[in-house]
């Protein structure tokens, strides 16, 4: 009987074994692009489903449609001697950002890419949870199934013929598709749009050759100048140097600054300060790729041209061409170009006891030995602290122990294995220390007595903590919800400062109470430092209108 039994366990393992099906590279194309589009496509289904619940006609166009985009796409990429490759990483990159996607409810257009190529090794070990594992097993089976495939050879006269066929049909496919629900299809691309950054891997596919064109760490190029005419007005003698400190949150969102009167107390420090606080600030977009370089530039989002901004200068060369001193002190990934050719201090990899483990440093050592480093080079000076402030998905870690406040709190990066109430709850404590290290940081400044001192802080963009089902940002920025782009801006300024520049604070306070965005920054900084160039705003300048 036992002989038996493993004869019968012998034999479908040898079969297994012995199994090696000869098929063409279209069928192998064909057979990924139906997986694809059935088992990769979850968030896709959903998403597209909704507007025409159980109509099988409008199914149909959207899997035809699906399958004849991908087969076309495929068509392009896969051949023979690359086929078992490209199609395994495919599915196995599909697996990724089907998981992600539906986990987080994110959105892969470019610019969301251009944030997975310059993530670091930290950001990345913090998204590996154990949720994943299920994920990629299931999605190795597949990949397993394919390397025991045989691709069939044609001479290459009959391979052009037989691919410019299936070209053809594909795309009459995916036509075809179109046409079948041609104006549910329409609809649902002229009024939900970003269903297309669900189709994966199309959208991978498609976005990746954009978001490699830009400024990333793949590509970079040296930048174009910008303000070279730029000159600082002359000092009366005698006067003190002035040293702006610009502070660049991280995914801070207004909704959650308690200095905005929601309904906890965020910043209980800031509120016994005399700090200016900006309601009604907004992002320039939903990511640091994108945020960051555009609210350094002169054209911001009102002339916003991504390719023009990140091929020039920032904020931090004009300043530079005057003769303003810079440095970017940064605790997260780089100033994202903004900062190319000036003086920069990465401090991720710090060891300082007490602020510094694993890999991961508290943002209070953006602080540490800051007035020597200014005191460093004379002359007004002009400091960028980036935080790593909110980052998410592990917001735990985000604060010393001490700052856990609000709980019960999500201590996982897992955010699907807590409530929202308690992913809010880690969120707010991370803004609490944010409250500290900025209190801590005007603190500083009121000390450094030989310098007239000011501080300008405000978030790259926001985070979205289960709204509309939505967690973490770069959702595409023309339908991007408020919590992804609605930020916390806000200012202290040392008498000596507001002497010396003859602020009227009471004028700044009331132009605090009206709608500002990003785009105010560059001017802003430029009118406060009294630096003069062709590319200065006074209508994009805060202060232009509150000056004695």
């Amino acid at each position: 009987m036992n002989a038996t039994v493993a004869r019968g366990v012998r034999l479908p393992a040898m079969a297994w074994l012995q199994w090696r099906p000869l098929i063409s590279s279209e069928a192998l194309i064909a057979l990924a692009s139906l997986y694809f589009a059935v088992a990769g496509n979850g968030l896709f289904w959903t998403s597209a489903m909704a507007t025409h619940p159980g109509s099988i006609c409008y199914a149909v166009s959207l899997l035809l449609l699906l399958l004849g985009t991908h087969a076309f796409l495929l068509g392009l990429l896969v051949w023979r001697w690359n086929g078992k490759a490209v199609v395994s990483l495919l599915i196995l990159l599909t697996t990724l950002a089907s998981h992600y996607m539906s986990r987080y409810h994110i959105y892969l257009d470019a610019d969301m890419l251009r944030n997975v190529l310059a993530t670091d090794r930290r950001e990345s070990r913090e998204l590996l949870t154990a949720s994943l594992a299920g994920p990629l097993l299931i999605g190795m089976l597949p990949v397993v199934a394919l390397w025991r495939v045989q691709l069939a050879q044609r001479r290459w006269t009959g391979t052009l013929l037989w691919r410019a066929g299936f070209l053809l049909l594909a795309a009459s496919v995916a036509l075809g598709g179109a046409l079948l629900s041609f104006q549910e299809i329409s609809a649902l691309m002229r009024n939900q749009r970003e269903v297309r950054y669900l189709a994966t891997p199309a959208n991978v596919l498609l976005g990746l050759p954009r978001a490699l064109r830009g400024d990333n760490p793949v590509q970079r190029a040296p930048k174009l100048p910008i303000g070279t005419d730029a000159k600082a007005m002359p000092r009366a003698a005698g006067s003190r140097p002035r040293l702006l400190l610009v502070v660049i949150g991280e995914t801070a969102r207004a909704q959650d600054w308690g200095l905005n009167g929601g309904t906890r107390q965020t910043t209980p420090e800031l509120a016994q300060k005399q700090v200016i606080n900006f309601p009604d600030m907004h992002s320039c977009g939903t990511s640091t790729e994108v945020s960051l370089p555009c609210m350094f530039s002169p054209w911001g989002r009102r002339d916003y041209d991504e390719k023009k901004i990140r091929a020039h200068q920032s904020l931090l060369h004009v300043l530079d061409h005057a003769g303003i001193a810079t440095l970017w002190r940064d605790n997260q990934s780089g100033c994202k170009g903004v900062c190319d050719g000036l003086p920069l201090q990465s401090l991720t990899d710090a060891t300082t006891p007490g602020l510094c483990a694993d890999g991961r440093c508290m943002d209070e050592i953006l602080l540490q030995d800051l007035p020597a480093q200014v005191r460093a080079k004379p002359g007004d000076r002009v400091i960028v602290l980036h935080q790593l402030g909110n980052h998410g998905p592990a917001y735990f870690e985000r604060y010393p122990p001490r700052f856990r406040r609000f709980t019960p709190t999500c201590d996982t990066a897992d955010l699907g294995r807590c409530t929202r109430a308690q992913i809010a709850n880690s969120y707010d404590n991370a803004l609490l220390y944010t409250d500290h290290v900025l209190a801590q940081a005007i603190g500083r400044l009121q000390g450094m007595q030989d310098y007239d001192t000011a501080m300008i802080y405000v978030s790259d963009h926001g985070e979205s903590l289960g709204e509309k089902g939505l967690f973490l940002h770069g959702v595409p920025y023309a339908i991007a919800p408020q919590e992804q782009t609605h930020v916390p801006m806000t200012m202290w300024f040392s008498p000596q400062f507001v002497r010396d520049r003859r602020l009227d604070l009471a004028c700044l306070r009331e132009r605090a109470g009206q709608r500002t965005d990003h785009d105010a920054l560059f001017s802003s900084v430029l009118g406060l430092m009294q630096v003069r160039t062709a590319l200065y705003d006074p209508q994009h300048d805060l202060f232009a209108r509150c000056e004695g």
